[in-house]
């Protein structure tokens, strides 16, 4: 007779565990506070502080661009007649897509009850905040005159008596920008309470004062998780239109004109998915390095990494089929201008950066169906940032190329950036690497509560009666495609 007893092992074989023995030592609830609640409290590392002052340098040289470009004007930025739009608006798109997966991670995959999402939400989320104060930074300075980017906002203006363009698609962008950053703040700080809270407890003196304030009085009790959880779950409800908004209402910039390669119906979905692809991509890029420099390698697991690499499998495809689908209707419209524009993107003055798209984006993540290589840590790591250059590549072939070469042949340029384009996107990164340091060093940077609740799943695994029992019988052929 069968023996119908699956052993841990067994059960890993099928579902593997989301949290795993750190060496000899089993992970329990005090464990899991010891390891992440550490960070925040030992003495900061040497190599945090090398880290820091690196990426404030970068920060500094940003600073110092925008500093000259508003002294001098626009003029300093590499755009020119007819490319009107280059480097700063692809940066802006970039930067936005890169915020997308946090907020895709945190409150999708919460409403649909994905345990895996517990050991990355809270970085992805601080990464989501930071990606967004790094694109707000180009449409603040595109407008030229800083002091007067208050415009941007619907508010009663008594200097030129008149409203802002309620029609354009550029100030649908300041209120689906801020309504997202604004919930995904919220979001993020809501998550952060129990946590903060833990801190506060273990801390002393003014750090104690400190986490007590950010944790609004909270002690744990039932009434408090139960508002707790309500005040997270209508955020997450609020937050999940809103990854599909965003990026759909900064596609319609593009889509709602009348320039061959923009006027398209493709664009919102075809930016949404390329927004996910992008932002996995950045949010494997960094808990790569972060949890092996924080020893979090039980935390942010294999598993972790194989789910997020699946996505990135399912968006890159859809991106490129979304490519294919562009050339097919450029030919299919019969237009003469769409047909060109995309046979110049192609095979015109801009092919390497169209082909550099075209290898990151829909070659690279192909490697993906292979299992033997989205669970290599390396390779996973390789591939994360060819994607990330792909996606700034999409963006500024979308937009460099639909505007180099326009209507009339006279007209026609060539861009190239100046180094204030180049150091102000370098110094963005340095914005983005001090802000997201900042983070590592002084807030959990692995949401507490939520990975607790899965070990007591994990500890308290089982399956249906009849379920195991055909899982015995067919243990041998489970354990061979396993293999």
């Amino acid at each position: 007779m069968a023996n119908l007893t699956l052993t841990n092992s067994d059960l890993d074989a099928i579902s593997p565990r989301l949290v795993l023995d750190k060496g000899t030592r089993p992970t329990g609830y005090k464990e899991i506070t010891e390891d992440v609640v550490g960070i925040v409290e030992v003495k900061t590392p040497k190599a945090w502080w090398i880290a820091f002052g690196l990426s404030l340098l970068v920060t500094g040289m940003l600073f110092g661009m925008l500093a000259y470009q508003v002294m001098t004007g626009v003029g300093v930025w590499g755009n020119n007649s007819p490319i009107g739009w280059a480097w700063d608006i692809t940066n802006f798109v970039f930067w936005i897509g890169i915020g997308h997966a946090g907020t895709l991670i945190s409150a999708i995959l919460f409403l649909f009850r994905q345990k895996w999402r517990t050991s990355i939400n809270r970085a992805a989320e601080a990464m989501t905040l930071f990606a967004v104060a790094c694109a707000g930074i180009y449409p603040v300075f595109h407008v030229g005159r800083v002091w007067r980017a208050y415009w941007l906002f619907p508010i009663p203006n008594t200097d030129i008596n008149m409203w802002q363009n309620f029609r354009s698609p550029l100030l649908w962008d300041v209120f689906a920008i801020s309504t997202y950053g604004t919930v995904s703040a919220l979001f993020w700080y809501v998550g952060l309470i129990p946590d903060l809270a833990t801190v506060r407890d273990r801390a002393t003196g003014l750090r104690a004062k400190i986490y007590g304030a950010l944790s609004l009085g909270w002690r744990g009790s039932a009434v408090h998780w139960n508002n707790y959880e309500m005040a997270y779950m209508l955020l997450a409800g609020l937050s999940t239109p809103l990854v599909l908004s965003v990026h759909t209402i900064v596609s319609f910039d593009f889509a709602v004109s009348v320039l061959p390669g923009w006027h398209t119906t493709i664009f919102p979905p075809y930016f949404v998915a390329g927004a996910v692809f992008s932002g996995f991509a950045m949010v494997m890029t960094l808990l790569v390095i972060f949890r092996k420099c924080f020893d979090l390698e039980h935390l942010v697991t294999i598993k972790h990494f194989e789910n997020m690499n699946k996505i990135m499998l399912t968006t890159g495809t859809i991106v490129g089929y979304a490519y294919g689908t562009e050339f097919f209707i450029a030919w299919y419209s019969g237009n003469p201008y769409e047909k060109f524009t995309f046979i110049n993107r192609a095979f015109g003055p801009y092919w390497w950066a169209y082909w550099t798209m075209i290898s990151c984006n829909v070659i690279s993540p192909q490697f993906f169906w292979f299992k033997k290589l989205r669970t290599n840590i390396p390779f996973m790591f390789v591939i994360s940032i060819f994607i990330n250059i792909g996606m700034w590549f999409e963006r500024f072939v979308i937009i460099v190329t639909s505007l180099h070469r326009d209507f009339l042949p006279s007209s026609w340029g060539y861009f190239r950036p100046t180094y204030v384009d180049i150091c102000t996107f370098i110094g963005t990164f340095g914005l983005f690497m001090t802000l997201f340091l900042l983070f590592v060093r002084f807030v959990p940077m692995i949401a507490i509560s939520e990975v607790k609740g899965v070990v007591a799943a994990d500890k308290h695994r089982h399956l249906p009666e009849e379920v195991e029992k055909l899982l015995v019988e067919r243990r041998d052929e489970i354990m061979k495609v396993r293999v």
